[in-house]
């Protein structure tokens, strides 16, 4: 037996084996690269009277609290994936739709990579075009909207974003869960059986605090997110002062005690309010409370967060959930793309519902809706993913979207500003099932035409 030879064999494969361990520590995997990240705050605090979105038409007098933009800035080195935290209470899916445009032809961003959320304060100024809310709430209206607001507010959002993507460093991320009282359901129910505007102790609800933390490189904060549902009405529609209202508070509050701006995310608060609401001004609704009502209880799911990660693959998708629209309800021309006529004559809402999964642990679906909180809870029950978050609010607002069992008690959400069937949550619910324990569970999405769910 010639052992020189097999050593001299043995010894070319070592050689093999660390030429190509070298490979791949200079070219690492593009499924798995470095993330990098950035976190922009620009303030959108009017310097005029504007007026105010959100109970009757009435117009501010002066500013309590300054409002931003919060932007995050993520890339894994194949997508760059932007997360928008306005305090602002909504705005028309048409006016996402035209900044979209707008990022698309200046950065070539595809739209599926931008969400733009709003904390649904009722305390900060109205822009853009009116879409459905001109439809529910005509008499509020009675004004045109200041087009030279809109342009700030569109163009600090676009000016953010190119700066995040010029400051993008590499990151970590890290991912929790959290819980608070401070929100509660607000369809009262009386003795007949009919829903009103108040407070329901009894009622469904959604406490958890979803949260994603994303240090620099040296560990510090570089910015936090923190999903919560509960409307932005702590101040009645007797308080004229620009603010934030308790998303804005909160995230202040955070902001102060981790160097680092916090994003507010709001979730399904189609039916949750704040513990102290419609208030006519901040000392009477206790509104610094909720520094210690939810800003402590996002503190204390911070310090407990897990991971973190450095590697991490961003896949984001959308589908569009198609369901009856309620009979009779008005349309805006802005808003064509987002209805259809069928040959029956029936006609539908084509609803737009996006997801981005985060490496296999973590879910986010977000849709433009005032979501009744029963559905997230029951869609984050059935995921497969033990992190799955509802970001509402976010890239327009179509109005709200009870469940099947509410619609026999009536009330403001279901008679006013709905332009939905009965059926339209559990269309969605079984729709996003199904693209979570489906298409999101596998290893790679490749985005196509946005599929039709729901039926028909």
């Amino acid at each position: 037996m010639n052992y020189s030879k097999i050593r001299l064999h043995d010894l070319w494969k070592l050689k093999i084996v660390i030429v190509i361990s070298f490979v791949i520590a200079l070219f690492p995997s593009s499924t798995h690269a470095q993330l990098k990240a950035a976190v922009v705050k620009t303030d959108i605090t009017p310097s005029d009277a504007q007026y105010l979105l959100g109970y009757q038409e009435r117009k501010s007098n002066g500013v309590r609290d300054h409002i931003y933009h919060k932007i995050l800035a993520l890339d894994d080195g194949n997508t760059q994936f932007f997360i928008i935290s306005s305090d602002i209470c909504l705005y028309s899916p048409s006016e996402y739709d035209k900044v979209a445009a707008m990022l698309q032809k200046r950065f070539g961003i595809n739209p599926l990579n931008v969400w733009w959320s709003v904390t649904h304060t009722h305390s900060a100024p109205e822009f853009g075009a009116f879409g459905l809310y001109g439809v529910y709430m005509g008499d509020r209206i009675k004004h045109t909207v200041d087009a030279a607001y809109t342009e700030m507010i569109e163009q600090k959002l676009i000016d953010g974003i190119a700066e995040a993507r010029s400051k993008l460093a590499d990151a970590t991320l890290s991912v929790g869960w959290g819980f608070s009282r401070a929100n509660m359901n607000r369809r009262a129910i009386d003795v007949d059986g009919k829903a009103s505007l108040g407070m329901n102790p009894d009622g469904p609800v959604d406490r958890r605090i979803g949260l994603l933390r994303v240090d620099k490189a040296d560990g510090t904060p570089m910015a936090l997110i923190a999903n919560y549902a509960m409307h932005g009405t702590v101040m009645s529609g007797a308080n004229l002062k620009i603010s934030g209202d308790a998303p804005g508070i909160v995230a202040e509050y955070v902001e102060e005690k981790i160097g680092a701006p916090m994003l507010f995310i709001n979730g399904a608060a189609g039916n949750l309010a704040p513990i102290y609401s419609v208030y006519p001004n901040a000392s009477a609704g206790n509104l610094g409370e909720f520094r210690v009502l939810l800003g402590d209880k996002i503190l204390e799911a911070n310090s407990k967060a897990r991971y973190p990660v450095e590697e991490v693959k961003l896949v984001a998708d959308e589908i569009v959930v198609e369901t009856p629209r309620k009979p009779g309800l008005g349309w805006t021309d802005d808003l064509g793309k987002y209805a259809e006529i069928k040959k029956s004559g029936d006609t539908l809402v084509r609803l737009p519902v996006r997801f981005l999964k985060i490496n296999k642990d973590i879910a986010i679906w977000s849709t433009p809706l005032e979501l009744f909180c029963e559905v997230s809870n029951e869609v984050r029950s059935r995921s497969p993913f033990p992190y799955t978050f509802y970001f509402g609010y976010t890239n327009g607002w179509f109005g709200y979207m009870p469940t099947e069992a509410e619609w026999k008690h009536g009330g403001y959400e279901v008679e006013v500003v709905s332009p939905f069937t009965p059926r339209a949550a559990g269309d969605l619910t079984e729709s996003v099932v199904d693209h979570l324990q489906g298409k999101m569970r596998a290893p790679e999405v490749v985005t196509e035409k946005p599929k039709r769910k729901g039926k028909r």
